[in-house]
């Protein structure tokens, strides 16, 4: 990392020395302060400074680079204090940020944002002063305005939370206000600094009694209190057992109370040590690789090295339970025993749970977990284990890959093709696949992505010999690819029409399996009880006020609710159209099934895994863990149970409605829907037997069944790139979409319009629409959208990027579209 700081010694010799700071906004550049003499000893780039934009906001912003240059512009800022004494990201991570930025159309401050812990982003909370001058008679403020000043008189400070607190009322402001203009009081921006090492009490026995003879002395001429002597025999066990002995843990133990520990420690026998200790546990330190690769894993391992010699990046397609996990982890094994780093990513959380007992169980403490999940004080604690190289591998979701790796040598990218690596909202709206091959080139390390069902992307730069290619052709073990059998929902016919949740077929195979004590996987991507109910006389549907979509209904809150904006409604009995009461349910999503699946197995335990049923930070693990251990029968689920899950005892999956993996209006639904299938059918006869797959469908003749039913990913690819390639569809092309936001339809649609003439002289071959997507608002703002498809040359494609950057300020500059949100949207998945 020297390099980073190599010049910073000579720019300081100079008098004056100015720093480019990235703060976590969203500013089309980084603004430029001032060092003060007295602080330009101790900038270097990548430390934190307090910093003041604007009036009096206060940030604490990232320094990019120190230089001697004043800006012409404007009158530079000081800043006002240095937050780090040394640097918390480094030269790699800013490159990254500013490549993320330049790539996707947004700005190093959101890409800042997005890639440190909460701790790190310091802003401003206000803090009321008491203002001395005013003095203490209050007799001409109201009740609420007397509380404060008095609290203020003794305190000489509060934040906003506590006055909130003293009023009980969220509403403080006009009280604030109204204090401020009285000059009771003034206000003062402090930085908040949230994060503090977690402490516990340690016991430890007074030294004295170390020696045997003082502690059998201690021990025979004991008085009274045989509680506490209960409680110092049970420290003597711990001490013994355990090495060190907690508080908690030895009143646990002991099942004294405070009380009786306070005793011996007023005795001076037992000593209480505060100690700073990790919020995670971690495992021993070692690595016990302990199994055998099959000779066609063995193969594909060596052929990797290989590859990895003359490309950076290689992509290793290997069908559902080859055993691709444990090539991994040999690769893994490698470049830690060369003292490398390894980032290790995954598409969903959900996944973690499982991989990392299979990590720990070969790596122990080297390995570390980095997601959502984790609150802001044990993200921090893994940030800096990262950055001082105690944690060798880590295993988390996309926002891993911003984590200040100093010595990175692999990224590993299992499930490469998920879209869960593209990040939506908000920006920046980045791929963490494809960001991961960018991070790896800074280090010069290598990339492995891995899949049974590639994206097109991938498995089309492997054919043209930019990535290199691996191929892993047989289950481990030797287990048959599943059977899938297709079943015709349209033959079944039912009294009112409805939708099938279950054929006879798979009816009879579930109870099969059953009777087997073999466990069953059912998928639908549907979440909630029923995703629209209407009304059986007029056909009026129940809508979300503030978007146009339909409203789903949960059963066990008995709310309706919009899957788009999150609002919850109370459930309809009466139709505002016409004032019947009769409504029908149409189709079934998970919440439904499951009821249905408990009134017709009675007897089998069934657990639904969708985001309702898994919400807590340990739920997906509990859940997992549970099917396992065979305590559930039956797992219901969205495409949380597609995504790399590995079950022994699992014989037999259902595909619930397929058509409705097939019918969405994208160029990518063939992609998607044969993946998911594949996938899904993946987690069935992973071991001993061969498994059974029953995809339920009404549109039999769909080309992607086919090759679904016969696992054949290299004719898919060839039946799909061919479209790809004539409607000029990513690989072939880059695609970039333009999102307009309005409350106004009209304006929105002007707005979309303007834009679109003002570019198409240039680049009209390469525009489609504008156009209203299928759900057109969304939080009462209307959409319009703009595609871009535009040849893959990069001075090309940066020439377009610039463009639209220039029309959106263009835009903006107009009165009349001054307030339409404009979202840019690269490689859009």
């Amino acid at each position: 990392m020297t390099g980073f700081y190599s010049d910073t010694d000579e720019l300081i010799s100079s008098s004056s020395l100015f720093a480019e700071i990235i703060i976590p906004l969203a500013l089309p550049k980084n603004y430029t302060w001032q060092i003060p003499h007295h602080l330009q000893s101790r900038v270097k780039p990548g430390c934190r400074v307090e910093v003041v934009l604007g009036k009096n906001k206060k940030y604490a912003g990232i320094i990019k680079r120190l230089h001697n240059n004043k800006p012409a512009a404007f009158e530079p800022k000081d800043i006002l204090n240095v937050l780090d004494a040394e640097p918390i990201v480094f030269e790699q991570q800013m490159k990254l940020w500013e490549w993320i930025a330049q790539y996707y159309m947004c700005s190093e401050g959101e890409v800042m944002a997005a890639a440190l812990p909460s701790y790190f982003k310091l802003s401003s909370e206000t803090i009321l002063i008491c203002n001395e001058e005013y003095g203490d008679d209050f007799s001409a403020l109201d009740n609420d305005e007397y509380i404060i000043a008095e609290a203020l008189h003794i305190k000489k400070e509060l934040r906003l939370t506590e006055v909130q607190q003293l009023l009980d009322a969220s509403h403080v402001y006009p009280v604030i206000k109204r204090l401020i203009e009285k000059k009771v009081c003034f206000v003062w921006e402090a930085l908040k600094d949230a994060y503090s090492a977690k402490k516990e009490t340690y016991i430890i026995i007074n030294p004295v009694y170390e020696n045997e003879d003082a502690l059998a002395d201690l021990m025979n001429n004991w008085g009274r209190a045989p509680k506490q002597l209960e409680l110092l025999l049970s420290y003597l066990h711990l001490i013994k057992t355990e090495g060190e002995v907690t508080k908690p843990a030895l009143l646990k133990k002991s099942g004294a109370s405070d009380a009786q520990l306070k005793g011996l420690v007023e005795k001076n026998i037992l000593w209480l040590e505060k100690r700073t200790v990790d919020r995670l546990r971690y495992l021993p330190l070692h690595i016990n690789v302990d199994f055998s690769l099959t000779p066609a894993q063995e193969e594909a391992l060596e052929k990797l090295n290989e590859l990895f010699k003359e490309k950076p990046v290689c992509l290793l397609h290997g069908i559902t339970s080859s055993g691709k996990t444990q090539i991994y982890i040999k690769l893994i094994e490698q470049y830690i025993s060369h003292g490398k780093q390894v980032l290790y990513l995954l598409p969903e959380i959900a996944l973690t749970s499982q991989i990392i007992r299979r990590l720990q169980k070969h790596f122990g403490g080297y390995i570390g977990i980095y997601h959502s999940k984790f609150n802001q004080n044990e993200r921090i604690e893994i940030w800096n284990k990262i950055k001082t190289g105690e944690l060798k591998i880590i295993l988390g979701a996309r926002s891993a890959l911003f984590l200040p790796f100093t010595s990175l040598g692999l990224i590993v990218v299992d499930e490469e093709h998920d879209t869960s690596f593209k990040q939506y909202d908000p920006a920046p709206r980045y791929n963490a696949r494809d960001s991961a091959v960018y991070y790896a080139a800074l280090f010069g390390s290598k990339v492995l992505l891995g899949s049974a069902t590639p994206s097109l992307e991938s498995y089309y730069n492997a054919l043209q010999g930019k990535y290199g290619l691996v191929e892993l052709n047989e289950r481990y073990g030797g287990v048959k690819l599943p059977a899938i059998e297709i079943i015709d929902t349209k033959q079944i016919v039912r009294k009112d029409k409805s939708k099938i949740i279950l054929s006879p077929q798979l009816k009879e195979a579930i109870e099969n399996a059953l009777e087997r004590n073999k466990q069953i996987i059912l998928f639908q991507n549907r979440r909630g009880y029923s995703p629209y109910q209407i009304c059986a006389v007029c056909g009026w549907i129940p809508q979300c006020k503030h978007c146009d979509v339909s409203l789903t209904y949960h059963k066990l809150s008995n709310k309706l609710v919009c899957h788009y904006c999150g609002t919850t409604y109370p459930n309809v009995t009466t139709c505002a159209a016409c004032g019947s009461h009769a409504f029908v349910q149409r189709n079934f999503g998970t919440e439904k099934i499951e009821e249905y699946l408990e009134e017709i197995f009675p007897k089998a335990k069934i657990a639904r895994m969708d985001i309702d049923s898994v919400r807590g930070k340990h739920a997906h693990d509990s859940l997992i863990q549970l099917f396992e251990q065979k305590r559930i029968d039956m797992l219901v689920g969205t495409q949380m149970v597609v995504k790399g899950l590995d079950f022994e005892h699992v014989s037999l999956v259902g595909i619930l409605d397929a058509d409705s993996l097939l019918s969405f209006a994208d160029f990518r639904v063939n992609e998607r829907a044969f993946q998911l299938m594949e996938q899904v059918s993946g987690r069935a006869g992973r071991k001993e037997e061969r498994g059974r797959v029953m995809i339920q469908v009404a549109n039999t003749k769909h080309p992607v069944l086919h090759f679904v039913q016969q696992h054949d990913y290299a004719a898919f690819f060839r039946y799909e790139i061919e479209g790809r390639e004539r409607f000029f569809y990513p690989p072939f092309s880059r695609i970039i979409l333009i999102t307009f936001r309005h409350k106004l339809k009209e304006r929105v649609a002007e707005a979309a319009q303007y834009f679109a003439a003002a570019l198409q002289k240039e680049y009209g071959k390469y525009i489609v629409g504008p156009a209203e997507p299928p759900v057109n608002r969304v939080r009462n703002q209307y959409l319009m959208e703009l595609l871009f498809k535009i040849p893959k040359d990069i001075a090309f494609i940066n020439k377009c990027k610039a463009a639209i950057k220039d029309q959106i300020v263009h835009l903006h500059q107009n009165k009349t579209f001054r307030s339409v949100v404009i979202v840019t949207d690269v490689d859009v998945l």
